[in-house]
Formats: C-alpha cells, structure tokens, sequence
C-alpha cells in the first residue's frame, strides 16, 4: 500500500495528544458519592464504570482512521504503458440561414452537420477541439478544451439567426487560426464546414489561407450541398387554415468550390464536398482517421483507492461514541 498524502500523518501528533489530554481528564475527574457498604467487601463495578473510558478510546481509533485516510492510502497496480493521441483542432462552422436547405435528410443541413460534428467531438477523446461559429461576422464559440462535455453542450446551444446574415469565410478562418497561433500541438488543424461564397467580413479568404500556412495550420475545406437550385423552407399563411405553415421553395445556392480547394491546397489539407448527410458523415470519419498524430509513450501506475476502507469505520466508531456518550454513559454536572 502507498500514500498519495505523506504528510497528512503530520495530524497524527496532535491527535495522540488530544487523546492523552482526555485519558488524563478521565482519570483526575470527581468519583462518584460514596455509599455505606458491608465490611471487608467492596460493591462490584457498575457497567457504566466499566466503559467509562470507552468513548475515549472510540474517539481515539476513529480519529487514527481519519488521518490514515487522509494520507489517501491506494493499493498500485502493474504500469500500464499508454499511448496517447494530441492535436489541436479547431471546427470553423457556418450558421449562416442558407444553411436551412432541406436537401440533407432527415431535416436540413445545419442539423445535420451539427449533429455530424458532435459525433466527430466525442470521438476525439485525447484532443483539443474549439468551436468557431460564423454567418455575416464570426465569433469564437469554444476556445479549444479537452472537456468535451462542455463543448457539446455549447455546440447544442449554437443556433442560427443570432448573428447578422452573410457568409465571412475570411473571418472565420482568420478567427480559428488565431486560435491555434500559440498552440504546442504538433498538429494543429481546422475543419472549415460552410455552404455558400465568401460574400462578407473584413479579411479575404486567400489572405486566411496565408495565414494559415505561416502558423502550419492545416485547414479541411468542406463544401456542405452541390449549390444550384435547392428547397429552402418558407412561411406562408394559409388561407384555408388561417394560420402561418411552412412551406418548401426552391432557391438559388452559390458555391464556390474553387475557393475552398485553394485554401485546402494552400495549407496542405484536403477539399471535399459533402451533396448529402450520409456523405458529409464519411468525410469527417475521413477527416478523423487522417488526423492522428501519436506522442511518446508514457507508462502509467493505475492505483485502487482504499481510503472507504479507513473512513467508514471511522464514521461507524465516531457514531458509536455518540451513542455511547448518549445513552450509556451520561454525563451529570
């Protein structure tokens, strides 16, 4: 058995103190009245006479135990040699309202790829991963954590129209690569999810891409739907109804696949275009199998903790004495 605290046993003077101060106490208290008995023969002691020092003594064991528990005793196992996986990844998504086109089944394509990525965080386990959101501006919606409860979390929250419209890829590319500038990964890379044409923001797309390939960010370009003309969900009151009903329309969507293959090939990734959800799944199982970088091999102690092993006993022992102190032996002034 090992110690995790050491120094906890630090507490086991002053309890043994504590303990020799209440002996002492015990012993230099008042005996009780004295009555008259037959000569030569004296009364037999009482059962309350009898553990009248046993509380004490509960006391003691009970606070013996706690130190020992917490010194946090832990039982070690075999070292486990452990191979870990660590890479910085920064998921760059579009929420723009385009991506309300119903041609992803089961619903439409912001859905779809927000349920896809969710899939892609929890299977990162050893990684990082931040989350950049962006329609007509872009903004950092996760810094990059190893928590992927929180990011999932963040990332169900994250919903469309909150955010002037338009499509800022130069922003939102130049927003996750700022994100990654300072990061000691060996790898760092952004996945750069959107289904429309560079139409806002302040920074080009191009100069992104430069400034991706100056910080070695590797950017994943992906191209959500095959553009041209898809249905776009639309409300329109219903006069035989009367009431307001979604309907399907069909619209115009640009792309512009050419841009998202330069900045694929500018930064050494890759350019994909997912047409449908089934597609826009393999591409990021795709995307997760190419990037694993594996870190030296460290071995790892897995330790058994056994400190319930002290501290129950101690509280039954501490339970005890109160019992003891109650209904046994009262004490009177």
């Amino acid at each position: 058995m090992e110690f995790s605290n050491p120094w906890a046993f630090i507490a086991a003077a002053p309890v043994l103190a504590y303990v020799a101060i209440e002996f002492v106490r015990e012993k230099r208290r008042a005996a009780p009245l004295p009555f008259p008995t037959l000569p030569g023969r004296a009364a037999p002691p009482s059962l309350r006479s009898r553990f009248r020092r046993a509380p004490t003594l509960l006391r003691f064991v009970a606070l013996a135990l706690v130190v020992v528990a917490l010194a946090g005793p832990r039982i070690p196992s075999d070292a486990t040699p452990i191979h870990r996986e660590g890479i910085d990844i920064v998921v760059a998504f579009d929420i723009s309202t385009s991506m309300k086109a119903l041609d992803f089944e089961p619903t439409d394509r912001f859905s779809v790829a927000k349920q896809t990525i969710g899939e892609f965080v929890k299977g990162r386990k050893n990684d990082r991963v931040g989350l950049v959101v962006f329609a007509g501006e872009a903004y950092t919606q996760c810094p990059l954590t190893l928590d992927a409860a929180v990011l999932l979390n963040i990332l169900d929250a994250v919903k469309m129209d909150v955010i002037e419209d338009g499509t800022a890829i130069g922003d939102a590319l130049a927003m996750a690569v700022n994100r990654l500038r300072d990061s000691e990964a060996k790898s760092k890379v952004v996945v750069l999810l959107t289904d429309g044409d560079n139409n806002r923001g302040s920074i080009a797309p191009e100069a992104a891409a430069r400034l991706a390939k100056e910080f070695n960010v590797r950017v994943h370009t992906i191209q959500v739907g095959k553009g041209g003309r898809v249905p776009y969900p639309v409300r329109a009151f219903d006069f035989f109804s009367s009431s307001w009903v979604v309907q399907k329309q069909l619209a115009e969507a640009p792309v512009n696949p050419e841009l998202l293959r330069r900045i694929a090939d500018e930064t050494g990734g890759r350019f994909f275009v997912a047409a449908d959800s089934g597609t826009l799944k393999k591409i990021f199982d795709v995307i997760d199998a190419m990037e694993k970088t594996e870190l030296p091999g460290e071995e790892f102690t897995l330790y058994k903790e056994a400190y319930s092993a002290f501290a129950l006993p101690a509280l039954l022992l501490l339970v005890l004495e109160i019992l003891l102190r109650a209904f046994v032996i009262r004490k009177f002034p």
